[in-house]
């Protein structure tokens, strides 16, 4: 009798141990399953500081790992990062055309192929491939898309479809970006082109410019969407624009390839200031402090409207002038020189400002 119960005991015990092993296992289960991409904790950081890095919650990291959410992890530990699962009750018909890879950082990028090597995702785009060390969050499937056939809608003669913002992103090596969408963050910028989504650091970045052109015309088409980040300087071109009577997106040019705003630069031949005035120059211009943006951008102001003057209102020998000296462009027969610097300098201001405020009469080729 009394073996009989023992026998009963241990079998309840028995029982309840594995029930409780097969309940832990089912709350583990969704999150041992493979493929899973996996995040190296750095020196120092806890299990709460990685989570924030890898842009989920920290209970969401804990549970995947077993772990408590305020656990301290040692350097060079791998955790496992888990990955929402998706149903698809929707899932879209047809053919597969490639892949998406979602990062978990946020960005995502489109390819026709994508394999891992190691820790590396390589990936193949228009016959060209790339790898890449991003933390992934997702790869899944890009469908070509089916149109439903609807009624052709009928649109009036007078009603124009609104043409799309043009966004250029401006760098302070002076190169600028055409992109389709921009994102700006507290770090720098996504941008996206195509089907490439990519990151610009803050420090890279001179300025961002949208030219909106359903926006409502104005009497200085050129002074809609320009800015030099600083409303104080923006103020200054305009007021000394008005007093010498020249365009103040001229001005706004000149300054931003001169210095890029920088008040305090001196170039290496000793120019000084937002416009770069030479010390002759300032001097001649009534210019006793070049470091102080009011003086310094009244001199250039007044600089280029002698120039401008003095060559009947062509802008590309006036921006020459300003560049190499207006005995230079004289020495040229009232051309412009044939110095590499002087001629990239006019083609890149003078295309800016042919293009964005329409003074083609003013400006010529030479």
């Amino acid at each position: 009798m009394y073996k009989s119960l023992l026998n009963a005991f241990v079998l309840v015990i028995a029982v309840t141990v594995i029930s409780d092993s097969v309940s832990a296992q089912r709350k583990l289960a969704p999150h041992r399953k493979a493929n899973h991409t996996t995040i190296t904790a750095r020196s120092g950081e806890s299990l709460a500081n990685v989570a924030t890095r890898a842009n989920i919650s920290a209970t969401q990291l804990a549970e995947a790992n077993g772990l408590e959410v305020n656990a301290k992890l040692r350097k060079g530990q791998r955790l496992i990062l888990p990955v929402e699962e998706i149903g698809e009750p929707t899932k879209p018909s047809g053919e597969i055309i490639g892949k998406r890879i979602n990062f978990t950082d946020g960005g995502s990028i489109d390819v026709d192929e994508v394999w891992r090597q190691g820790d590396t995702t390589w990936y193949r785009t228009q016959g060209t491939s790339q790898g890449s060390s991003r933390p992934i969050r997702s790869i899944e499937n890009r469908y070509k898309s089916v149109v439903a056939s609807a009624p052709t809608p009928v649109v009036a003669d007078s009603v124009k479809k609104p043409a799309a913002i043009v966004s250029w992103i401006y760098l302070n090596d002076g190169a600028r970006l055409r992109v389709d969408e921009v994102r700006e963050t507290g770090d720098g910028a996504w941008y996206s082109r195509g089907n490439l989504n990519i990151f610009l650091d803050k420090g890279r970045i001179a300025r961002i410019d949208r030219d909106d052109p359903n926006a409502p015309a104005s009497e200085h088409p050129s002074d809609q969407t320009w800015s030099s980040g600083n409303t104080s300087i923006d103020d200054l071109i305009r007021k000394h624009a008005a007093g010498s009577g020249i365009d103040p997106y001229l001005v706004f040019l000149v300054i931003e390839q001169e210095s890029h705003f920088h008040t305090h630069i001196v170039s290496p031949k000793g120019a000084q200031g937002l416009i770069q005035l030479m010390p002759g120059t300032a001097r001649r211009f009534g210019v006793s402090k070049p470091f102080d943006a009011s003086q310094n951008i009244r001199g250039g102001t007044k600089y280029l409207k002698e120039l401008l003057t003095m060559f009947k209102g062509r802008v590309d020998l006036a921006l020459a002038s300003y560049n190499a000296g207006e005995g230079r462009v004289l020495d040229f027969g009232n051309r412009v020189p044939p110095f590499k610097e002087t001629q990239d300098y006019v083609r890149r201001i003078s295309s800016r400002y042919r293009r964005k405020a329409g003074n083609t009469s003013t400006i010529s080729k030479s």
